[in-house]
C-alpha cells in the first residue's frame, strides 16, 4: 500500500512539474522598441482577452537587433515590434522573421512589405515644426531641399541627427537622389549651424520657447505638445528619467508651435511606419501571429491614435478631430517602397563624414 502511495505521488509531482513547465512555455516574449507607456496598456489588453502571459524587454531597434542577432536560434523572443522600417529590414536580411500569411497581412490598409515577414503598425510623417511668433509659414521654402538656403536661419534650426526617423528620412534622400545629393543638403545644412537634439521632446520644447525657429521632427511631437499624448519611441534612459516629468506636463494647445508641410509630394513630408513581425525561431508562430493580429485589431489602432496621435493603417480607424486626416497626410507624402529604409549602414557613415554624429 505504501508503495502504491509513494508510486502515486512520484506521478503527482511529475506532473505538476510538467504543468509548471508548460505554464512557462506559453508565456509570450516581445521585444519591444516602442515604449512603455504604448506597450505596457495594449500588452495588458491582450493579456486579457487571450489569457496569456507577455513579458516584454524593451531597447531601441539597434539594441533588440544586436540581441536576437547574438542570441540566434536560443532567442527567447516570439515577436519583434520595431520603431523603425529599417530595424524590421535588417531583421528580414539577417533571416529572423517569419513569412506571414495573407489573412494577417491582408488586414493593413497599406505599407505591407511585399516579402510579407512584418506588418505596419502605425504610420506617421516628418514636418518642419516652427515657432508661429518668430516665423511665418509663406517665408518657408516649397521643399526641404531648399532648406539650407536660408541663411536667416543660421544658429536657429533643431534637428535630431541620432534619432531613427531623421536617418530614415536622410537614407530615403540618398536612395532616391543620391550620395552625393544627400552629402551636399548634409554639408548645407551644417553650415547654418544647428542645434543637434538627443530626442525630440527636449527639440520641441525649446522651439516652443524661442530657442530655436524651426525643427525637422514627426508630427505626433507638436501634437503631443498641444494635446498631450504618451511617447510612441523607446528613448532609453533618457525618455525613463523624464517619463514622469513628460506624462505630468499639461497639454498647451495655444503653444506657439506648429506644423508646416512642404509641397505635396515632397521628402520632407514623408511617410515613415512602425511594425512588428514573428521571430523564426519562436516555438509559439500562432501566439506571435495572434499577437500582431491584435495590433491591427480596431482596439489596439484606436488606442494608437488616441494615445500616440499615430495614424491608424487599418482604414476606417477613426482619428482626434485635431489630427490631419490620413488620407490628406498620404497625398503630401512621396510615394516611396520603405524596404529600401534597410540600408543604413551608409547614412550613418555620411552622418560621421559631415559632422552630423
Amino acid at each position: 500500500m505504501k508503495r502504491l502511495l509513494s508510486v502515486s505521488l512520484v506521478l503527482v509531482l511529475a506532473l505538476s512539474l510538467l504543468g509548471c513547465g508548460g505554464s512557462e512555455q506559453d508565456e509570450l516574449v516581445i521585444y519591444s522598441g516602442r515604449s512603455k507607456p504604448l506597450v505596457d496598456s495594449l500588452v495588458q489588453k491582450y493579456q486579457e482577452q487571450a489569457e496569456r502571459p507577455v513579458r516584454v524587454k524593451y531597447g531601441t531597434d539597434a539594441q533588440l537587433l544586436a540581441a536576437l542577432q547574438e542570441e540566434g536560434d536560443q532567442t527567447p523572443a516570439d515577436v519583434f515590434w520595431a520603431n523603425t522600417t529599417g530595424a524590421l529590414g535588417n531583421a528580414v536580411n539577417n533571416d529572423l522573421l517569419a513569412e506571414l500569411p495573407d489573412a494577417l497581412t491582408g488586414r493593413a490598409d497599406r505599407f505591407v512589405p511585399s516579402n510579407q515577414r512584418w506588418v505596419p503598425v502605425t504610420t506617421r510623417f516628418r514636418v518642419l515644426a516652427y515657432n508661429s511668433e518668430t516665423v511665418r509659414p509663406e517665408d518657408l521654402p516649397d521643399s526641404i531641399l531648399d532648406l539650407p538656403g536660408m541663411a536667416d536661419m543660421e544658429g536657429r534650426i533643431g534637428w535630431t541627427p541620432a534619432y531613427s526617423s531623421f536617418q530614415d528620412f536622410v537614407t530615403a534622400l540618398r536612395v532616391t537622389t543620391s550620395r552625393d545629393t544627400a552629402r551636399t543638403w548634409l554639408t548645407r545644412m551644417q553650415a547654418l549651424n544647428p542645434k543637434s537634439y538627443t530626442s525630440n521632446t527636449p527639440m520641441v520644447r525649446a522651439l516652443e520657447a524661442g530657442e530655436i525657429d524651426v525643427a525637422l521632427t514627426n508630427h505626433y511631437y507638436v501634437l503631443r505638445l498641444k494635446h498631450e499624448g504618451a511617447e510612441g519611441e523607446y528613448e532609453g534612459d533618457e525618455e525613463e528619467s523624464e517619463e514622469g516629468e513628460e506624462g505630468e506636463a499639461p497639454a498647451r494647445a495655444a503653444a506657439p508651435v506648429e506644423m508646416y508641410h512642404f509641397e505635396d509630394g515632397d521628402l520632407g513630408n514623408l511617410a515613415l511606419v512602425t511594425g512588428a513581425g514573428a521571430l523564426q525561431a519562436s516555438d509559439q508562430s500562432e501566439a506571435a501571429r495572434q499577437f500582431l493580429q491584435f495590433l491591427l485589431s480596431e482596439e489596439a489602432q484606436s488606442y494608437a491614435a488616441t494615445q500616440v496621435n499615430e495614424y491608424p493603417v487599418v482604414q476606417g480607424t477613426p482619428v482626434p478631430a485635431y489630427m490631419m486626416p490620413v488620407e490628406q497626410a498620404l497625398r503630401l507624402s512621396p510615394t516611396f517602397d520603405l524596404q529600401r529604409l534597410q540600408e543604413m549602414d551608409p547614412t550613418l557613415t555620411l552622418l560621421r563624414d559631415v559632422g552630423a554624429l
